[in-house]
């Protein structure tokens, strides 16, 4: 017989859930049968794949060494040997912001990049001593929301699991402001608008088409935006996203005839080609907690609102006072 004891990063999670994570070897059909036939059971008793964990409650496993295999979790060598430099914006005991430099990913793609920015940030919380996945059954910790390879900027990674499902909800909820900057082509009839349209992925091409029509494959996108400077050729734009898809921001704008500079999926080549904008013109670079629900552990953070450290040198927006001025 094996036991092991629900902490606090695991507790909150259904039974059947967490043992997935704890116990690769562990099918959902397989524990369901399993609990069924008693062969798992939590509190010494017959228990549900739906139960939800509390901290301190105790799985027992009348199963065999092989099924309890967890060698299919994540090895220490993932992120140990990858650098732990960050650009940390803001950390709390919950929470880190870190201001993701472009070119990185966010987590491992095709390529197999190891040096991804969460397992910097794995290695950064294990060099502190705040992470030891040795001491997790099903816990490692976690970016909220991520950005492409090619924008920079804010992206919040959770310290906890009560974190992590705080911050999820909050953001399914819209219950978090992220503003961006990019530079667009031309000038704008609209100096401040709402946009809305529909947008569909297209995952074989990795791009997504935007529509101004409803049809059953596509979904709603709204997008918020203001202009804050002009030069005869583009504009710097804020952008509040209002919902966010899958290239939303960059497909939106190149749908009303004003494609982000430097963007070569949704924009044009024959004017990014010599203007300067070698990397898309878009940045994460400003958020704010704004709750409209209880937000447990992560209350303090109501109202609050961080920033990339200086704006002013996000360098297409150095690059577009530079133009304007010549």
């Amino acid at each position: 017989m094996t036991e092991i004891t629900v902490s606090r990063n695991d507790a909150g999670q259904r039974a059947d859930r967490f043992l997935t994570k704890a116990y690769p070897n562990l099918s959902l059909p397989l524990i369901c049968k399993l609990m069924r036939k008693k062969r798992i059971k939590l509190n010494g008793a017959k228990t549900e794949p739906n139960v939800k964990l509390n901290e301190g409650d105790v799985f027992r496993f009348y199963l065999s060494d092989e099924l309890l295999d967890t060698g299919g979790r994540e090895k220490p060598a993932d992120f140990r040997n990858v650098p732990p430099e960050l650009d940390i914006i803001y950390e709390d005991e919950n929470i880190l912001l870190c201001d993701k430099p472009v070119g990185m990913v966010v987590h491992e793609d095709s390529d197999n990049t190891s040096d991804t920015l969460i397992n910097r940030i794995k290695c950064y919380l294990w060099k502190k001593g705040e992470y030891d996945p040795e001491k997790e059954q099903s816990f490692a910790p976690a970016l909220c929301n991520r950005i492409d390879r090619n924008t920079g900027g804010i992206v919040i990674a959770a310290k906890n699991a009560e974190s992590l499902r705080v911050l999820n909800q909050k953001i399914r909820d819209r219950e978090l402001v992220k503003l961006y900057l990019c530079v667009v082509q031309g000038q704008l009839t609209k100096k401040q608008d709402t946009l809305m349209a529909y947008l569909e992925k297209l995952p074989e091409e990795n791009r997504v088409v935007v529509s101004d029509r409803k049809t059953p494959s596509n979904r709603t996108i709204k997008t918020k935006y203001r202009v804050l400077e002009e030069s005869p050729d583009s504009s710097l734009v804020e952008v509040d996203l209002l919902t966010g898809r899958t290239h939303q921001i960059r497909a939106h704008f190149a749908h009303i005839g004003h494609p982000l500079l430097g963007d070569g999926k949704y924009g044009s080549n024959k004017v990014n080609r010599g203007s300067g904008y070698n990397d898309q013109a878009l940045y994460s670079y400003k958020l704010r907690f704004e709750f409209t629900t209880p937000a447990g552990c992560l209350e303090y953070l109501n109202h609050r609102e961080f920033t990339v450290a200086d704006p002013e040198e996000i360098w297409f927006v150095k690059l577009f006072r530079r133009v304007e001025k010549s």
